[in-house]
């Protein structure tokens, strides 16, 4: 399995037969290089929307079109892009599971909002339990702590855990660490949702000493992490 940050809250991630794109935002963020759109999405099978907001789905339907890879995500917000844009999309909602060649997604719940303009209302803001390999890795979307974690972490057991924690929009390191701690059992951690813009977390050092005994990845943009 490949991890590969794209900045921001966004992923490509290569496991089994798929390469999965989490709400990949490359053109305005101020992480990514543009020059860096044709690698990024090369060979993407699907992508992976957590919740409309303009720092996760700006970039959906250019993605979607060039790479021809289906969209992925709650039944609201995906059936708005069917309809008005055309694009492929699997819509499904809280609970629901669905298979990707020899990967299997599970929506989950998150604790934020979702709105996307021109249509307001997106559905609800989600994350993914993405099993595949002998693997499942947790992406939080964005959220605050949750007590269903504790539920999650029964059902799915991640190994993974790919968390929100800049603060400010989401949970922040000491939150993230707390949540990661009392919920879940991750061989690895790796943040997200942070350095882009100065009100958020620049580094994830309190993270990594709120979980001794866990591998606390800080990515690097276009770099692969394997595992």
């Amino acid at each position: 399995m490949k991890i590969t940050w794209l900045g921001h809250s966004g992923f490509r991630i290569e496991i089994a037969d798929q390469v999965l794109l989490i709400d990949p935002w490359l053109h305005g963020n101020p992480m990514f290089d543009e020059s860096n759109v044709e690698a990024a999405t090369k060979g993407a099978t699907a992508l992976l929307l957590s919740h409309g907001h303009f720092d996760h789905a700006n970039d959906a339907v250019e993605v979607a079109r060039t790479t021809g890879a289906k969209v992925v995500g709650i039944f609201e917000l995906v059936g708005h892009l069917a309809e008005k844009e055309g694009l492929e999309t699997v819509g499904f909602n809280l609970g629901g599971t669905v298979s990707l060649g020899d990967v299997s997604v599970t929506l989950v719940g998150a604790r934020h909002s979702s709105s996307l303009a021109g249509l307001g209302y997106a559905g609800t803001e989600a994350g993914f339990m993405i099993s595949g390999e002998g693997k499942t890795v947790y992406f939080s979307g964005d959220t605050d702590v949750m007590a269903d974690m504790a539920v999650y972490q029964d059902l799915h057991q991640p190994d993974i855990g790919i968390l929100s924690c800049g603060g400010h929009f989401t949970m922040d390191m000491k939150r993230a660490a707390y949540a990661a701690k009392k919920f879940f059992k991750f061989k690895t951690v790796i943040p997200c949702h942070y350095k882009t813009f100065p009100l958020l977390a620049q580094d994830a050092e309190e993270l990594r000493k709120g979980l001794p005994g866990v591998d606390v990845v800080e990515p690097e943009v276009m770099k692969a992490i394997e595992l």
